[in-house]
């Protein structure tokens, strides 16, 4: 089990990001957190069985159609098995 946090840079907001990650975060079966800051970009922290979390990364780093992802950085953290489903933070 892995835990990783997220930074897309680019336009993310306004497209459909956080809903298509929890989505598909969901479909993966990978629990976390999505949401948006104040510079315009999407954050996320993402927990799960490595090879789901690696899918959900993959993804991210092109995000949903309308997306233009301009920077991305993963960064590995401890896993702390802390979230039971995947949630749309404000």
């Amino acid at each position: 089990m892995v835990r990783y946090f997220i930074i897309v840079r680019g336009r993310g907001q306004g497209v459909s990001f956080r809903k298509c990650t929890r989505r598909i975060a969901e479909e993966l079966q990978v629990n976390g957190w999505v949401k948006n800051l104040a510079d315009g970009s999407v954050s996320a922290c993402i927990e799960g069985a490595e090879s789901a979390v690696q899918a959900l990364l993959s993804w991210a780093a092109t995000g949903p159609e309308r997306a233009r992802v301009e920077g991305f950085l993963a960064e590995p953290g401890e896993y702390r098995n802390e979230f039971s489903g995947f949630e749309i933070r404000c």
